[in-house]
């Protein structure tokens, strides 16, 4: 593709993860998300707007002999993916570059997720287009994203987003029409005592479980860095469990 594309490395070096130099850059959200996939090996993932495959590629390194789809409209982010992917060796692994909310994927699926843009049109946009279609929100909505995710999933497949607090609402309205239930809810605190700004929700196709919040995650201690338990998924690639 054109352009600069920087190499860089996830899971504490773990897995290699090159993405252009320029534009919207993956942050701790798809390695926080992966590791909430209740994946085993041998099932099927599908990911939405996968980027240059953060998500996918930390999903794989836990998760041996999983066959991953990642769709992105971006064309050369994924081309990057499709390269991550041969570079990190994990054969199971296909980017395509398609419109998720235009025609959801062929097939059947285990489990599907995505960090979906959430923030709405206000304020000063970014300043390129890539950053611009990564995290504003269209006027299809995240109702949107949640269907299409859940189309092609199975019974008893699982559905999982990373969201801003300002998403979450609209997300679990979203869950009934694309006959999604069993909702569960992670608050991802910055620090002990400070409100959240993301969560991880997840539902079931199928499910008919009564909605659960739990107790979250503290990302940051006082001094800025990241807890243990933090620490144990971002670097040390453990499992993060919404089964508590």
């Amino acid at each position: 593709m054109s352009g600069t594309i920087t190499e860089g490395h996830l899971l504490g070096g773990r897995v290699r993860h090159d993405q252009p130099a320029s534009g919207f850059r993956s942050g701790i959200e798809p390695v926080l998300l992966a590791a909430a996939i209740p994946a085993r090996s041998g099932q099927s993932v599908l990911e939405g707007g996968s980027g240059a495959g953060a998500g996918l590629l930390c999903l794989a390194a836990r998760v041996a002999g999983l066959h991953g789809l990642g769709i992105e409209r971006d064309a050369a982010l994924a081309a990057v993916a499709c390269a991550n992917a041969a570079a990190n060796g994990f054969a199971g692994l296909a980017f395509h570059a398609a419109d998720l909310l235009a025609a959801a994927p062929a097939g059947a699926f285990d489990h599907a997720f995505a960090n979906p843009p959430y923030h709405r049109a206000r304020g000063t946009p970014p300043a390129e287009a890539r950053r611009i279609a990564a995290k504003r929100i269209e006027a299809a909505g995240i109702a949107a994203w949640v269907a299409a995710l859940a189309r092609p999933l199975r019974r008893r497949g699982t559905l999982s987003l990373i969201l801003g607090m300002e998403g979450l609402a609209e997300a679990l309205a979203a869950l009934a029409p694309a006959r999604l239930g069993s909702a569960t809810v992670l608050p991802l605190w910055p620090r002990a005592g400070a409100a959240a700004k993301l969560v991880i929700l997840r539902a079931v196709r199928e499910g008919r479980a009564t909605p659960r919040l739990l107790g979250g995650l503290v990302l940051h201690n006082a001094d800025g860095r990241f807890t243990p338990e933090a620490e144990a998924v971002l670097r040390g690639g453990a499992a993060l469990s919404l089964d508590g």
